[in-house]
């Protein structure tokens, strides 16, 4: 479903800055995988999901998605095949524009679009169902601008917006990151069931290294711009927090503490 080869990308290049945040990574996901990644900042992350989604552009290596080659796509040409849920919950979502009008957008990610007005009635009633299973009440405030919501509640519409046109893959960059613990579980929760639902081949970036175990069924860790763990199934059932520190510090060369992942 997603086959990344030889990605490399380095910022500054020939500058007393210079700094290589990816390096020769391969990665293979199947469709249906669950695949959540950590890593200490600077680790190469984020970069790896802005190469995957087309924000910026590798100096080397290629990206598959279902078989085909999206590495020289734009992002906006990738949004028929990826969708993608932001750290900061305002990233996702147009403040000036409804509920109801987002959500038509969103609708149409990937699909050539007119002059004609975006929101049809036809869709009020789908909108209003697939909005009531986020359990936040905004079913009832199709017409409330999205900048009156709560970060929790952007977050969520930015979850469902993302995941509306079924993707084929769906990049989470710590996206439960910037809300309170009650809200960062809710939004967990969504996840799980519109994932889950859907079938969908996932990559979740986060730092919370109990909610890396908690979900998906495989977990990756990166280190100065290379994959330094990779477990699925029963191995990274029976993984607890202690283990990937453990593993962490064997790459590293020196004692962590749980802080040292979540920076």
């Amino acid at each position: 479903m997603l086959e990344v080869a030889g990605i490399t990308k380095v910022f500054f290049p020939g500058t007393v800055n210079e700094r290589r945040a990816l390096e020769d990574v391969d990665l293979k996901l199947r469709e249906g995988d669950f695949v959540t990644v950590i890593g200490s900042n600077g680790a190469g992350k984020s970069t790896l999901l802005n190469v995957l989604s087309g924000s910026i552009r590798s100096d080397a290596g290629s990206v598959t998605v279902d078989g085909r080659n999206v590495t020289r796509l734009s992002d906006y040409q990738r949004a028929a095949y990826i969708g993608r849920v932001f750290q900061n919950p305002s990233a996702g979502t147009a403040p000036h524009m409804t509920i109801e009008e987002n959500l038509a957008i969103a609708k149409k990610r990937g699909m050539r679009r007119g002059l004609r007005w975006a929101v049809k009635k036809s869709l009020r009633s789908d909108f209003r169902d697939d909005l009531a299973t986020l359990e936040q009440g905004l079913e009832e405030r199709l017409d409330d601008w999205v900048g009156l919501l709560s970060g929790g509640q952007r977050q969520s519409l930015s979850l469902l917006m993302a995941t509306f046109t079924n993707p084929k893959i769906l990049l989470l960059d710590e996206h439960t990151a910037a809300l309170d613990p009650q809200r960062a579980a809710l939004v967990t929760k969504i996840t799980s069931e519109l994932v889950e639902a859907q079938g969908l081949t996932t990559l979740m970036v986060t730092h919370n290294m109990e909610q890396a175990l908690a979900m998906g069924n495989r977990l990756i860790m990166m280190h100065q711009g290379r994959i330094i763990l990779d477990v699925e199934g029963e191995d990274k059932a029976t993984m607890s927090v202690p283990d990937l520190l453990a593993e962490f510090e064997k790459h590293r060369g020196a004692e962590l503490s749980d802080r040292d992942l979540l920076q």
